[in-house]
């Protein structure tokens, strides 16, 4: 269902604190109603598959589904299926039609090892969790770590491809969840910001404050990471037992404290970039919203993973 602006900014003038508090309880009710179902599925298998394109938030609500499951007495493990890419061949590495290596491609990842992990888990068996390092892109597996899951415990495996084909189609059995932002922001039925404008606003905001990237990087590599998402990613979303909106109403207003940040770099992307009408758009659209102090963003928020200062640990 889409926000409404003007319900938006009117909350934020009134009760700015009350608000977010609002928009964060109903993102713990989804993450509620998730733990629920993926309870009911207990039964059938011990492993969740937790997919969704960037920016999403998938960590965050990892994290979230972890607390949940163990305050109801479940022993929850959550696992980066980051740390099961392969060591980078760049001989061999998959290729975008431009020819530079498509960081995007599930085949980059060790998927028979992950098929071996899921099968020895559900037996109630070993195995090693990987360590990947990405500053020498390559695997350690050295720096692994033991895990077995006992009756009573749940593995938790996020990742941008953990619905695909080549890994949840091998074990349809585990509980398959799905997490993006999926509202737009509206004004009467004038679009205003695009619920995929949030996950770039959060990636580039999280990659300026955290990651050492620089932003107009990391808005250039943004064509090559949605053409990647259209490929691998959005077309096995249907085939998750869960679904669940990742979207908050107040975060458009957050991010406005960045609007001047974003446009010096969208200001520098060459004309000739599939995505650059798109950015003008984007930077545009934050002079609708209200803006509210990231102060006031309670520290359990999923917000918090992308402007910092959370209770969460990444």
């Amino acid at each position: 269902m889409p926000y409404q602006l003007q319900e938006i900014n009117q909350s934020l003038r009134t009760d700015p604190k009350g608000f977010l508090e609002a928009c964060d309880a109903a993102y713990q009710s989804r993450i509620d109603s998730a733990v629920d179902r993926i309870l009911e599925r207990m039964k059938v298998s011990p492993i969740v598959l937790l997919s969704g394109p960037s920016g999403s938030g998938k960590t965050t609500t990892a994290l979230k589904l972890e607390q949940e499951l163990e305050r109801r007495g479940v022993n929850t493990h959550t696992i980066s299926m980051d740390n099961y890419y392969k060591t980078l061949n760049r001989k061999t590495a998959p290729r975008t039609p431009e020819g530079d290596i498509d960081y995007e491609s599930p085949v980059l990842l060790d998927l028979d090892l992950l098929d071996e992990t899921f099968s020895k888990l559900s037996r109630g068996e070993w195995v090693v969790v990987p360590k990947y390092e990405f500053a020498r892109q390559m695997r350690n597996d050295s720096r692994g770590t033991f895990l077995k899951l006992d009756k009573n415990e749940i593995a938790i495996f996020e990742g941008i491809h953990a619905l695909n084909d080549d890994i949840f189609g091998r074990h349809p059995e585990a509980t398959g969840l799905y997490i993006s932002a999926r509202s737009n922001v509206l004004e009467g039925e004038e679009l205003r910001f695009k619920g995929t404008w949030m996950r770039i606003s959060r990636r580039a905001v999280r990659d300026y404050n955290f990651r050492g990237t620089d932003l107009l990087e990391t808005l250039l590599m943004w064509y090559n990471v949605r053409r990647g998402e259209k490929k691998y990613i959005s077309p096995f979303k249907n085939r998750a037992n869960i679904i669940i909106d990742s979207s908050l109403p107040y975060e458009v207003s957050v991010f406005a404290n960045y609007a001047h940040v974003l446009k010096e770099a969208v200001d520098q992307i060459p004309a000739d970039n599939p995505r650059y009408h798109e950015f003008h758009d984007l930077v545009d659209s934050f002079r609708y919203f209200e803006p509210v102090d990231p102060a006031l963003v309670p520290p359990e928020s999923l917000i918090r993973e992308f402007i910092g200062g959370g209770s969460y640990h990444y």
